[in-house]
């Protein structure tokens, strides 16, 4: 085990490089979709998540790869002849996964670009077993103050939400009484998501008189927030 683990990790260091010096790219998402759909039933799909992330929801047909022992048993099984589309929360598990069979010379290898995230964003299906959340009328009742409202839209299994999310408490803390912090699980609230049309984590939302008067995908700094809390400040 402990040699198949140190390939593993030694074919992932390979294929990040190999991949960086072809200047392997994303497509465009409707590309993307459309060499998915075209594939069939010759698509292998690959979430690269964890396997609790996989329980929750996943693109119908997908195979978890979640560790080693599910890696060694998926890769026996795909075919090089074949495209392989993968796929984890954003782009960062799933590019590792996707330099590996790379360097291991498989020829049609995609990244759903943007992630799931971007996937559910743009309302594409997938198969869950969570309900759909908080209904968009339920949201509006929580946008509703007399303040300026800050919409966290994150995800627990989401590494830059987990680095965004103390700046957030951070501001919210020293700024109570500019604004209202309200957090919005993504996984659970996949139609929301959606509807609010965040297709990337983190987002943050910043709502006056439920106008979006700001709207941010991925790492803001602590200043950054502050700025935009006072530019906008009622």
């Amino acid at each position: 085990m402990k040699q198949f683990i140190s390939l593993t990790l030694l074919l992932f260091t390979v294929g990040i490089v190999i991949a960086q010096e072809r200047g392997v790219k994303l497509l465009p998402f409707e590309t993307f979709e459309k060499k998915l759909l075209n594939a069939g039933a010759y698509a292998q799909i690959l979430d690269a998540r964890s396997e609790e992330e996989f329980i929750q929801n996943h693109v119908k047909g997908a195979q978890n790869v979640s560790d080693e022992k599910q890696f060694k048993s998926v890769l026996a099984q795909l075919k090089k002849s074949e495209p392989v589309f993968i796929y984890s929360i954003g782009n960062g598990r799933s590019a590792k996964l996707a330099a590996t069979l790379r360097a291991q010379d498989f020829k049609e290898v995609y990244e759903f670009p943007g992630g799931l995230s971007k996937w559910i964003g743009e309302g594409k299906p997938v198969e869950s077993t969570v309900g759909e959340g908080l209904s968009l009328a339920a949201f509006h009742d929580q946008i509703t103050s007399e303040k300026l409202v800050l919409v966290d839209v994150s995800s627990r299994y989401c590494g830059g939400c987990k680095k965004l999310k103390p700046i957030v408490e951070n501001v919210a803390d020293e700024n109570k009484d500019k604004f209202k912090l309200v957090n919005i699980e993504a996984y659970d609230n996949k139609q929301l998501t959606k509807e609010l049309a965040v297709d990337a984590l983190p987002t943050l939302i910043l709502y006056k008189g439920k106008e979006v008067v700001w709207k941010k995908h991925g790492l803001s700094s602590k200043e950054e927030i502050i700025a935009q809390l006072n530019k906008h400040k009622i």
